[in-house]
């Protein structure tokens, strides 16, 4: 857990984690005497995921722990040497001990910024041989965050600034690490908290949670709790049983209902008891183990009201199977009614939450390409356009009108001049034949250098801080592109020269 624990990655080094096939070309490389090349590699993807026009770039803060630490340790090489071929050069293990990252080089788009397709997340640049052996770690901790941070702010975009969001996947996540990093960078995309106590421990993620079905369950009705007895919330007077006062309320509710008093589960009214000894002040309710309608519903009033008396308040309640929106329509008209009954105005704004599988089906598809090797530009020729890279090492600007709005991002080679506020810039759209003219009111550099050598450039910023850009970053995406369904693509475009030098290497590379 130290390397958790330590934001900038000054922990010990962690167990390889790299494709067998990163190792055989290092080894490729090393046999070439090119292990100490310089080379630069771009991590990009080509479409948006979820069928959007806009995906978030996360696991910065990650990808620099992992640098900071990388080192590869006695088990590591003893293990590569075990798959590699028995001939190997011991030179070659040898040099796999000495390398770390002093003296790698990164570019980044700043957590939680907007990214579009072509434009890279990372620039990762150093010795040909490390820069290999990275890809597949640095590919493996972006991908996964920035998918999961995507998706997070759709399902933000969808609930709306207001709503409470709360993330609860960690018992279906791939593994803790997984679903670490599902809970942390759920929260960036902008969930509210997290059921994930490790989360909040590391990363300080909010931690909220509820009960579940087997609490509910455990229940038959028949057990006497030690001491049933709750005080009044403004700490005077004696305490009351609250199971007998939750049943003199279950009489009430189940004749404003229309329900006989024996339809309510006595095992799950005990549960409600139960929780609500133990959080009187955060009580909330389950409904679906048994019949919401006829049994969860009834139980929860009966208790909550019973908490009433004593001045407390219930926090919500959870549905979690069926028609979760209809449900949810009938519950609040029943506590708008139960409200005006029993003259408790609290009672009718009661939080409802929903779950069970709320999220979007989707498919993201991201990659990293070699562009340059030795300073020379390289680019992967296909038959598949869509899987066509763009050569030489890239500066990416977003180029924005004068009331703030995004316009376009451009892509040109890094020995290019910077586009000029207020002046004419000739870019080439995407499958254009002809150039266009664009003149930004206001030109954003996107890559920011965050390691350098090996060494941290500037502090990183926090989870909070990148969740506060996330927000922003949303607010000055246009409707047309934020939209979920069918959103209008935002535009890519490239420079002059990079377009020519990508029409040179086609030439060149034709028959």
């Amino acid at each position: 857990m130290a390397a958790e624990q330590d934001p900038e990655g000054r922990a010990a080094a962690r167990p390889l984690l790299t494709d067998l096939y990163q190792a055989t070309m290092a080894l490729g490389y090393w046999r070439a005497g090119r292990a100490r090349d310089a080379a630069e590699f771009e991590l990009f993807f080509r479409r948006c995921p979820f069928g959007g026009a806009f995906a978030l770039a996360a696991g910065l803060r990650d990808c620099v722990r992992f640098l900071r630490a990388f080192r590869l340790r006695d088990a590591d090489v003893q293990f590569l040497a075990s798959v590699l071929p028995p001939d190997t050069d011991p030179a070659f293990f040898e040099h796999l001990r000495s390398l770390d990252c002093s003296e790698v080089t990164v570019r980044a788009l700043p957590e939680g910024s907007l990214a579009f397709p072509g434009v890279p997340l990372l620039q990762v640049s150093g010795p040909l041989l490390v820069v290999q052996l990275l890809e597949t770690p640095l590919l493996c901790l972006v991908s996964y965050a920035s998918l999961v941070a995507t998706n997070a702010a759709r399902l933000r975009l969808i609930a709306g600034p207001e709503k409470r969001l709360l993330e609860m996947g960690l018992r279906r996540a791939q593994g803790p690490d997984g679903g670490l990093t599902a809970s942390t960078y759920s929260y960036l995309g902008g969930f509210d908290s997290s059921s994930n106590v490790l989360a909040g421990q590391l990363r300080g993620v909010p931690v909220a949670g509820t009960l579940a079905h087997s609490f509910v369950t455990s229940f038959s009705g028949s057990e006497v709790p030690p001491d049933p007895m709750l005080a009044p919330a403004a700490g005077e007077g004696p305490g009351v049983d609250l199971a007998a006062k939750a049943q003199v309320w279950l009489e009430h509710v189940c004749a404003h209902l229309g329900l006989g008093v024996q339809e309510p589960h006595p095992g799950e009214r005990a549960a409600f008891v139960a929780y609500a000894l133990a959080f009187p002040q955060a009580f909330q309710g389950l409904l679906d183990s048994y019949s919401v309608r006829r049994s969860g519903l009834p139980n929860f009033l009966a208790v909550a009201l019973a908490l009433g008396e004593l001045g407390y308040r219930a926090v919500g309640v959870r549905l979690d199977s069926g028609d979760l929106l209809q449900q949810a329509q009938e519950i609040r008209k029943v506590f708008r009614a139960a409200a005006a009954q029993f003259q408790v105005p609290w009672l009718e704004s009661v939080p409802i939450a929903v779950s069970n599988n709320i999220d979007e089906e989707a498919l993201a598809r991201l990659a990293q390409e070699l562009v340059a090797v030795g300073g020379q530009p390289r680019m992967k020729l296909t038959e598949d356009p869509e899987k066509q890279t763009l050569p030489g090492s890239k500066a990416a600007f977003r180029l924005r009108g004068s009331d703030g709005s995004l316009l376009m991002d451009v892509l040109q080679l890094a020995e290019e001049p910077a586009p000029q506020a207020g002046q004419e810039l000739r870019v080439w759209p995407p499958g254009a034949q002809e150039p266009c003219t664009v003149r930004p009111a206001q030109v954003e550099p996107l890559l920011r250098l965050c390691l350098q050598q090996g060494q941290l450039c500037e502090p990183l910023p926090s989870l909070a801080e990148s969740r506060a850009l996330v927000q922003l970053s949303l607010s000055q995406l246009s409707p047309e592109h934020r939209r979920l369904q069918s959103p209008a693509q935002y535009q890519v475009v490239l420079s002059e020269r990079l377009q020519a030098l990508v029409n040179s290497l086609h030439a060149r590379a034709s028959p």
